[in-house]
């Protein structure tokens, strides 16, 4: 995997521009354009390893996502809560450990498409939260813990690649009555000019 030229690491590390999800971000979150969202989630550092797993039926329950659990490529990420820039795009937050949960959609567990965005790349010779999200496969397990002390399982469905540019809607909306999450980060070699990658990586998950 190509990763970021060290010169560059330390800003892109801090400030990764999902231009792929405009579209899908317009379409479902309107009213609440370039709205910002600065705080933490409530509880982020609760520890909730030994939470019970939720079951389809258990709706009710679900709660804001605080944690992001992903057995495979040793991740273990608190998530935060964001918006949208001024620019339509999704943001994310400074951190490199951290993953940031698109809040204007579905929580994860919920009915939808819920979206997690990760950083991508290295920062001071360590990797960032979704550096290795390729690796993953088809029928890998991964677990979001909530602030109710909760956990919600899903499993990997497939992986994706799409040009900066494309339509994304798809991303972020489903119609199929179904629980879905989908994790989203940067992908292949770094354009110099753009001063970005020139790919974005989408991983499909379905609750289990």
């Amino acid at each position: 995997m190509l990763t970021m030229p060290e010169k560059q690491s330390k800003s892109m590390a801090r400030r990764i521009v999902f231009s792929i999800i405009a579209v899908g971000l317009l379409a479902a979150a309107a009213p609440t354009l370039g709205l910002a969202f600065n705080r933490p989630a409530q509880s982020i550092a609760r520890e909730t390893s030994h939470t019970p797993v939720l079951s389809q039926k258990s709706v009710n329950d679900i709660g804001i996502p605080i944690r992001l659990r992903i057995p495979a490529i040793n991740v273990n990420s608190a998530v935060e809560p964001v918006g949208i820039t001024p620019g339509g795009v999704m943001d994310i937050k400074e951190n490199q450990d951290n993953t940031a949960w698109y809040k204007y959609g579905p929580r994860p567990g919920e009915n939808g498409n819920a979206v997690i965005a990760g950083h991508y790349g290295w920062d001071h010779q360590k990797p960032s939260v979704f550096t290795q999200l390729s690796k993953l496969q088809e029928g890998d397990k991964l677990y979001v813990d909530s602030d109710k002390r909760t956990t919600i399982a899903f499993v990997i469905r497939k992986s994706k690649r799409y040009n900066p540019d494309a339509d994304t809607t798809a991303i972020f909306k489903s119609n199929d009555g179904n629980s879905h999450l989908n994790l989203i980060t940067c992908d292949g070699s770094w354009d110099e000019a753009k001063k970005s990658y020139t790919n974005r990586l989408v991983v499909f998950a379905d609750r289990t």
